[in-house]
């Protein structure tokens, strides 16, 4: 694997994307098999950094360092003080002289950027404003897993342009997935990103598409995907997205344009009778279960290449 962080998908090149994945089917495998894995990861250490609440990145990272026999320990930011008690630069160079590895989730993307550039250890952005990879590896692998492709697959985003849609155009861009963001005027992907994903494309089957019409834009889906309409940080706005995205929820009648084998995603947690109901989250069609165990995987496959 080439690259030593993971800060973003769009940076992320398709080979070690690949190899991620190959990582993550023979890990499956092995676990489906054997019952556990072999702890190549022993005397290791991966320490996290929470700026936000987290229930499966959490859990997720810290079962799979478990699994491959390493440790984990985590700080939180009422612990660390990160740009006021402590500056980035020194949280960085002072945990990676203790860890082998560093997972953080932040409120700024910029704080990723300069742990990365401080860190004697490979970083992994575990969620910023801007950008989700490691969301976006998991959501991918189980449209594969489900699909059995990823191209001539046309996932629907519908909702807000934000950090989690940013990641999924780029891997899609890079795995030759039909990418279409169905989001509220104002809300689309922004020109300065558009920008960076015409750059991460790396498969000519990819496509994309944005608009403001969801009856339109969902037919012929095989993937509809959705997120809350206000995340964190964005609570002040939320009288105001509720109003706004009102015709954005993803419910059975939206769903039926849709393809019969279509899947829908969600990243969790949902907010129930907003942006999704009950009916569709609890459906047949719904694989958001799937969807985040799948976040163990990739993501033990990730500290499986990047701790060396």
């Amino acid at each position: 694997m080439k690259s030593r962080h993971i800060l973003t998908i769009a940076e992320t090149p398709l080979d070690d994307i690949l190899e991620i994945y190959d990582v993550t089917a023979r890990q499956k495998e092995a676990l489906k098999k054997e019952g556990r894995l072999g702890p190549i990861l022993a005397g290791r250490t991966l320490g996290m950094l929470f700026e936000k609440p987290s229930l499966r990145t959490r859990v997720s990272f810290e079962v799979a360092m478990t699994q491959l026999g390493g440790h984990v320990t985590t700080v939180s930011q009422g612990e660390v003080g990160l740009g006021t008690r402590e500056s980035v630069e020194d949280f960085a160079r002072v945990l990676s002289r203790y860890v082998d590895v560093i997972a953080a989730r932040v409120f700024k993307h910029q704080h990723i950027v300069q742990m990365s550039r401080n860190s004697r250890v490979p970083v992994i952005n575990s969620l910023s404003d801007y950008a989700h990879p490691c969301q976006a590896l998991a959501d991918l692998w189980t449209v594969k897993e489900i699909l059995g492709q990823w191209e001539h697959v046309k996932l629907v985003f519908v909702g807000d342009g934000n950090n989690v849609a940013r990641s999924v155009a780029a891997l899609c861009a890079k795995l030759g997935c039909h990418f279409v963001l169905c989001a509220p005027k104002g809300y689309e992907l922004k020109p300065e990103f558009l920008k960076k994903l015409k750059g991460a494309v790396e498969n000519r089957k990819f496509k994309f598409t944005q608009g403001n019409d969801p009856r339109k834009l969902l037919r012929g889906a095989d993937v509809v995907y959705t997120d809350v309409w206000a995340s964190m940080g964005q609570e002040a706005e939320r009288e105001k997205r509720t109003k706004t995205f009102a015709k954005f929820q993803v419910n059975g009648k939206l769903l039926k344009l849709a393809r019969p084998h279509a899947i829908v995603l969600h990243c969790l947690p949902a907010h129930r009778g907003e942006e999704i109901t009950d009916e569709v989250l609890d459906g047949p069609q719904a694989v958001v279960y799937d969807q985040a165990e799948n976040r163990l995987h990739t993501e033990r496959a990730l500290l499986t290449l990047l701790v060396r």
